[in-house]
């Protein structure tokens, strides 16, 4: 069964992940310089078959739209470039009440870095967002994450600063 497209842009099929995708995963997981930019607490995947547990909770999440985490497949070379997610933010580490706020992110194999697709990916998931009735997107990077700082800029978000409101670590907030 062919997983379901969720949208399209010019270069790329953002879709659910497919069991044959676990590889590719656990390639782009099992990397530092992916993982650390990830979580409170980072850390590398470290076996194949947690590619496999992911992949399906992943898809889980893809149930209630418009939300999911979903691969990024590039259509030039038919690759799995990375992961794109518009997901609701976890409830606030610095006490204050949710207020339904939304998270756009992105995770990418290093082959993929430096062509845009990171962005491109993220602005079809803020359309994708607004289109299903999103008020506003927020994405939260690490301060010293030049690349996704970069994205964020081209994405024309705007900076919050720095918050410790998600995910238990200081993290540089922006709004669109």
């Amino acid at each position: 069964m062919e997983p379901k497209v969720v949208y399209e842009t010019d270069r790329l099929l953002v879709r659910n992940w497919a069991a044959a995708d676990g590889d590719r995963v656990f390639d782009i997981y099992r990397r530092w310089e992916v993982a650390r930019w990830l979580g409170a607490d980072p850390k590398v995947m470290t076996d194949r078959e947690s590619a496999n547990r992911v992949i399906d909770r992943w898809n889980e999440r893809g149930q209630e739209a418009p939300y999911g985490v979903w691969a990024v497949h590039e259509r030039a070379t038919g690759t799995v470039a990375g992961t794109v997610l518009l997901v609701p933010l976890p409830e606030p580490s610095d006490g204050t009440a949710s207020k339904g706020e939304v998270e756009v992110g992105w995770h990418f194999h290093p082959d993929a870095w430096g062509r845009g697709l990171a962005t491109e990916a993220a602005r079809g998931a803020i359309e994708h967002g607004f289109k299903a009735g999103l008020p506003q997107i927020y994405a939260v990077v690490r301060p010293d994450n030049g690349a996704s700082l970069a994205v964020c800029r081209r994405l024309g978000m705007r900076s919050l600063g720095r918050t410790s409101r998600w995910y238990d670590a200081e993290l540089e907030s922006f709004l669109l």
